[in-house]
């Protein structure tokens, strides 16, 4: 079996490793805060000192960090990962980042003879916890059939959408879905409140009509019971429409139910919820938007 690399274990990539380790894979890990690691490493996992250090040591090698910036680094740094992974090795990127450095590193990879998926996920952090993620995915057929196991063990929902970026392309509609539905349950559920119904109940009767949808059933349930707790950080889906905005442009598309979400949202990280899931958002809608604080 191959010898998986993974870098970065918060709070999906930890889940996301330990299934890996539960499928009989021997596992090199490394996270920049390494006490999040020692769950891993007490299961069996080998901590190495960077991730250079796990790219020479790993066949294939699974990063999920915060920020593009952090994926620049990990894979093109000096102590990187494309300085120092193997001929035949295979990189896999499951960060939610941008396309056009899913390609550059694709390019990369290529010319040292490393293959390279762009596989960013949604499902959050019960979708990891339970191995059910959904997982899109940019680059080469050979390549994605390599590392079909090992997504089969982190996922449910797999699919090879096109060349290096279209995983990361796939991610931003995903995310725009998201933006704007959590906009129209947010507003649901204050409808509902200030007609004196019982949200908990209108979401039992609608979830499995034509409004419903995985945040509506999972994530509306936690924002009524006031648990702001992050599956996602706001701070990274932020991250996310930023980077759908800035692709949108380039594309000459405009997209305005994005650009009101991604400004709320600029407002509820500016009042302190940048490390809140997303679902908070709805405390913006109570207690700013509506005055019901």
């Amino acid at each position: 079996m191959d010898t998986i690399g993974f870098i970065g274990t918060g709070v999906m990539g930890r889940s996301m490793a330990g299934h890996l380790l539960e499928g009989g894979y021997k596992l090199n890990v490394y996270n920049r805060t390494r006490s999040r690691a020692d769950s891993l490493v007490e299961k069996g996992a080998v901590w190495l000192d960077s991730p250079g250090a796990v790219a020479a040591n790993s066949d294939i090698i699974i990063t999920i960090v915060g920020f593009p910036i952090d994926v620049e680094a990990v894979y093109l740094g000096a102590d990187g990962i494309l300085a120092n992974a193997k001929s035949g090795s295979v990189v896999v990127d499951m960060t939610t980042s941008s396309p056009k450095l899913a390609a550059r590193i694709y390019e990369n990879a290529a010319e040292k003879r490393i293959g390279s998926l762009d596989a960013p996920v949604s499902g959050g952090d019960i979708g990891a916890r339970e191995a059910r993620l959904s997982i899109m995915v940019g680059g080469d057929e050979d390549v994605f059939e390599r590392v079909r196991p090992l997504f089969e063990l982190m996922g449910k929902n797999i699919g090879l959408l096109g060349p290096a970026g279209s995983g990361q392309h796939t991610k931003m509609s995903n995310q725009i879905a998201i933006a704007n539905g959590m906009m129209g349950i947010c507003e649901a559920m204050a409808y509902a409140e200030k007609a004196g119904l019982d949200p908990m109940g209108v979401i039992a009767c609608i979830e499995n009509g034509a409004a419903g949808s995985w945040s509506l059933s999972n994530l509306a349930p936690r924002f009524l019971k006031g648990d702001f707790a992050p599956g996602f950080y706001v701070k990274h889906f932020i991250k996310d429409m930023g980077i759908a905005l800035d692709s949108a442009k380039k594309m000459n598309l405009d997209l305005p139910g994005l650009t009101l979400a991604n400004k709320l949202y600029q407002v509820l990280a500016a009042k302190g919820g940048e490390d809140f899931g997303t679902q908070a958002l709805y405390k913006l809608y109570k207690e700013e938007i509506n005055g019901a604080g």
